[in-house]
């Protein structure tokens, strides 16, 4: 056993006596999250998880990379990199932990190739509720709970070591930025190209319903020239100001985290002034999180809002609708949210996707749609209003929803499509004590 996994098990051994001995409702202790909905609840105990957040090895040969659990991906990637390798799938932001992506469910511009984070892992080990610690692959004794751990969001178990797929990378990524202006033609083009399979990449843009993009990435040996987005230049306007751009693979995949892709200019960070009082060691996610996290605590938003007579309400969301009515989706959502921009990335579920049973997807190719931000009326309308228009239009066009942020479903219906009598299943199986909370209160009921 190497030095890395020797420390790996004796902290797990740490932490599962540390739960075996103790009792009553479990939460994690942690540093960073990633989740956009408020908590509220029972008190519980904390598990303190931040010291697993070690790469444990990087086998560039096997295509296979092990981490535990509160790895970064920033961390996954600059221990992959060096080797001539990455993470199959990174999810956009430097602070998104492994385990976290597994747990809920991480995406991005190679998604089109490999799935979503978790249908690139090959094994967990997981601290159960009735703390076990148990090695689940999709093969093995417990398979159920390989299956069934990504979008459970912690409420099945921990996972302390992850190993997931890796794929090569060269030093830069070419970018090729199309224009379209009609969502019809936009998605008959992302069509063709996945068909054609041409882009080591593939992700979209919608600045207005009559203006996006698809930007298409490939990997090259060299390059005519670089750019740079990670100060005072911002990469989401370059895409409809240029055709054509170059990025170091280290600058491609972290394009999105400078400016928490747009976001960032809701906390004025795309003011050249404040841009410079910044400065570039916290232009990231993880300072505008902090900020983020400190006005949900003090509610200013909330206060400015009813100074000038708007009701806000909060519409952060990601939700992934087959492909072939994607169209159908945009037209509603430029019709009734208008949220601008919005982020478009496809995925092709690979062959087992019908098999995780909290995220089931069918074999075919998905859009995810992304966006966040506030939308503020004069009238006000009931809570989750517009969440709601958004949960029951993805359900009619056969679609599914992330659940990291705010979600409003029935009981029922959320059983119907998140798992239902297999999670309580498996609840009973690996959680019998209810040490971990249960995955429609902690995700609609934000307890």
């Amino acid at each position: 056993m190497s030095a890395a996994l020797e420390r790996h098990a004796a902290r797990r051994e740490r932490l599962a006596t540390r739960l075996r001995e103790g009792g009553g409702p479990v939460a994690l202790g942690k540093e960073t999250s990633n989740l956009f909905r408020d908590r509220a609840g029972p008190a519980r105990r904390r598990l303190d998880v931040r010291e697993f957040r070690e790469v444990l090895r990087v086998d560039p040969a096997a295509g296979v990379i092990e981490a535990e659990g509160m790895a970064s991906y920033e961390t996954l990637v600059a221990a992959c990199l060096p080797q001539g390798v990455m993470p199959a799938v990174v999810p956009q932001l430097k602070t998104i932990t492994l385990g976290g992506a597994v747990a809920g469910v991480g995406i991005e511009a190679s998604s089109h190739r490999h799935g979503l984070v978790h249908e690139s892992v090959l094994e967990l080990e997981v601290l159960t509720g009735d703390g076990r610690i148990l090695v689940c692959t999709p093969h093995n004794e417990h398979a159920d709970l390989f299956y069934a751990l990504p979008n459970s969001y912690g409420t099945l178990g921990y996972a302390l070591r992850v190993a997931a797929r890796t794929a090569p990378v060269k030093r830069y990524v070419q970018l090729e930025h199309r224009a379209f202006g009609r969502g019809e033609d936009c998605f008959a083009a992302l069509e063709a190209i996945l068909r054609a399979g041409e882009a080591d990449f593939v992700d979209g843009t919608v600045f207005a319903p009559n203006r996006m993009f698809l930007t298409l990435g490939r990997f090259v040996d060299q390059a005519p020239f670089t750019s740079d987005y990670r100060y005072l230049d911002i990469y989401y306007r370059s895409i409809a100001e240029k055709r054509e751009d170059f990025l170091s693979a280290h600058d491609f995949i972290w394009r999105w985290d400078t400016d928490w892709f747009w976001c960032s200019k809701n906390l004025l960070a795309q003011n050249p002034l404040v841009r410079r009082l910044y400065g570039r060691a916290r232009l990231n996610s993880r300072t505008y999180t902090r900020i983020m996290r400190w006005n949900a605590r003090v509610g200013l938003t909330h206060w400015l809002d009813r100074l000038q007579g708007l009701h806000g309400e909060s519409v952060i969301q990601d939700v992934d609708v087959p492909l072939s009515r994607a169209a159908e989706f945009l037209a509603f959502f430029a019709r009734e949210i208008g949220i601008w921009p919005t982020w478009l990335c496809p995925i092709l579920p690979q062959e087992d996707a019908g098999r995780f049973a909290l995220y089931p997807m069918r074999r075919e190719p998905y859009v995810n749609f992304g966006f966040w931000d506030v939308i503020r009326t004069r009238k006000g309308h009931e809570p989750g209003h517009f969440n709601r228009l958004i949960e029951t239009k993805v359900s009619e066009l056969g679609g599914i929803k992330s659940l990291y942020s705010d979600s409003y479903y029935g009981r029922e219906e959320f059983e119907r499509i998140y798992g239902g009598d297999t999670y309580r299943a498996l609840k009973e199986k690996y959680d019998p004590s209810g040490a971990f909370p249960e995955l429609y209160d902690k995700c609609v009921l934000n307890h």
